[in-house]
């Protein structure tokens, strides 16, 4: 008789459980934010901001806006808020849309309320392109410095560099010709460099080759001593000396502003490429021949994004900040833009009379700069694994 395996019944099988679905990370980054209530609720207030400067720029813009941010009614003015209009001292152009001054009105009588608003997409748009020069230049040089820091830098490269810095600098101080000179040279030598280079081989057959071609600093040396040359001028001194030199406009505020505050992003770069660079992802693409651009743009800078973002999100506070600092000693962004920090530099002659032109700005300046630093705290304990279980 042959023994066969009795299989147990189908209502005593071991039923087994479909394995788990893992979390996505887009849903585990928003479980994970969602638990630090402050850094949560700095995301609303941003949001919030976001759509009223948008809805401000909609709504002060134009030739009939909305709201107009430079209507003048000198017999309305130093209004208090929530205070109604004298309709029969005005025309019919010149009553505020919401029937109220929400915000009060300043010495020239033009409504806070729309001043404000329009002053909100000032400071975004500050903030956002100028925090978006600083993450391209630290993330282009920190990536050299932590990817390519062992290579030697030579002579020819370190005086066609200086050049091109002092062509732009003689462009910048409107020296046009000398700067386009220095410019179109640079240019030139780098062309010549390349092709001579291509036709010699590698033989270096006249001296003035071999000094030109010879290796000096360490890539990575020369960019970190430049950083740390730019974080000894004080940056709001250094800010304050360009703005001065160069003609009041918002696009020279937001260029400068990210033009002096690149350093931090640079050596977060740096330090994360340096250590993604030994990791065996990156030795085995090297294995395989994939190119180092390829290595940089598609398998790194992914790996190092996150502390760039805790980096932007808190230096776009800053750099509205700075703005507005610039804007209260009369060198931010001209009329007839309004800014929250020309907004706070009237109000300074009224502060008895009417504090509300000084109070409102100040109060909603502090809010969205606490707003970000919280979003970006927020944001680096999610991004970071180490500081979740926190």
């Amino acid at each position: 008789m042959t023994n066969r395996k009795t299989e147990p019944p189908v209502e005593k099988r071991a039923v087994e459980k479909p394995p788990t679905p893992r979390e996505s990370r887009w849903r585990e980054f928003w479980r994970l934010l969602g638990k630090n209530r402050l850094a949560f609720l700095g995301l609303v207030i941003f949001v919030l901001f976001f759509l009223t400067a948008f809805a401000g720029l909609l709504l002060t813009s134009g030739s009939k806006p909305a709201f107009d941010p430079a209507l003048v009614r000198l017999e309305e003015k130093l209004r208090p808020p929530f205070s109604r209009p004298n309709v029969e001292a005005l025309g019919p152009d010149e009553i505020p849309r919401l029937g109220i001054y929400l915000f009060g009105t300043d010495e020239l009588g033009r409504d806070v309320f729309s001043r404000m608003i329009q002053g909100a997409w000032v400071s975004l748009t500050v903030g956002f392109v100028a925090v978006g020069i600083a993450v391209l230049i630290g993330i282009a040089l920190g990536g050299i410095s932590g990817y390519f820091g062992q290579n030697r830098v030579k002579v020819d490269q370190i005086l066609v560099g200086l050049g091109l810095l002092l062509g732009a600098g003689l462009e910048a101080v409107r020296a046009t010709v000398a700067g386009t000179t220095l410019l179109v040279a640079s240019a030139a030598y780098l062309t010549f460099s390349w092709w001579w280079k291509r036709r010699a081989a590698g033989r270096l057959s006249t001296g003035w080759t071999r000094l030109l071609w010879a290796g000096t600093l360490s890539v990575d040396t020369l960019i970190m001593r430049f950083v740390d040359i730019m974080l000894c001028f004080p940056s709001f001194f250094l800010i304050l000396t360009v703005v001065a030199l160069l003609p009041a406009s918002i696009y020279n505020i937001m260029i400068i502003i990210g033009l002096t505050s690149w350093m931090g992003t640079t050596r977060f770069v740096r330090a994360e490429f340096l250590s993604l660079r030994e990791q065996d992802f990156v030795t085995a693409a090297r294995a395989l021949g994939v190119s180092d651009g390829r290595i940089i743009f598609r398998h790194m800078i992914p790996n190092a994004i996150g502390p760039v973002l805790v980096s932007a999100t808190i230096g776009i506070a800053t750099a509205i900040l700075t703005e507005a600092g610039l804007s209260f000693l009369g060198l931010g962004v001209p009329p007839p833009h309004a800014t929250w920090g020309n907004i706070l530099s009237d109000g300074k002659n009224f502060i008895f009379d009417a504090p509300w032109l000084t109070f409102i700005p100040g109060i909603a300046i502090l809010i969205v700069v606490l707003s970000f630093n919280l979003f970006g705290e927020g944001l680096r304990d999610v991004l970071n694994p180490r500081l979740r279980e926190r």
